[in-house]
């Protein structure tokens, strides 16, 4: 009997390597030569392998500290589905922004396709504008009211 391969313990490792140990040589043994990825960046923006190579240098060089905690996966044929939070400090250039020093913490849900042991396609949805907040890059938005003036059922 053909043993299915683990895609869940595949994508933590991936975090685990790219981002946590900053190990970005990881790519190209993870990833297929010709992936491509969603919303990574501007969400209107496919990145290839190179491009995703250099946006995660960047991340990384901007966010020398990031630690991705992998909550949850979900495992179904070729894909994998993970919900994670990272958190990070601002200490180098970000999007022409200097550093700021200021801590941040954002959540994500990415979701790869993996074909013979690579992933070959990846779906990104992370807080963005959350981060840019945090950092100072631009001002808060309130998309709800104040904590006091909200009640349950209004």
């Amino acid at each position: 009997m053909e043993q299915k391969p683990d895609h869940s313990q595949f994508i933590r490792h991936w975090f685990e390597e790219v981002w946590n140990k900053g190990r970005l040589d990881a790519i190209d043994e993870m990833a297929s030569a010709d992936a491509i990825g969603h919303g990574q960046a501007e969400h209107t923006v496919d990145l290839g392998l190179a491009e995703f190579k250099q946006f995660a240098r960047n991340l990384r060089s901007a966010f020398p500290d990031m630690q991705v905690t992998v909550h949850d996966t979900l495992a179904q044929g070729d894909q994998v589905v993970a919900r994670w939070t990272a958190t990070m400090t601002h200490t180098g250039p970000f999007m022409g922004l200097a550093a700021t020093g200021r801590k941040a913490k954002v959540t994500g849900m990415s979701i790869q396709r993996i074909i013979d042991g690579k992933i070959v396609e990846g779906w990104d949805n992370w807080d963005q504008l959350g981060l840019l907040v945090q950092i100072g890059a631009v001002p808060a938005a309130q998309f709800a009211p104040p904590k006091p003036a909200r009640r349950a059922g209004k």
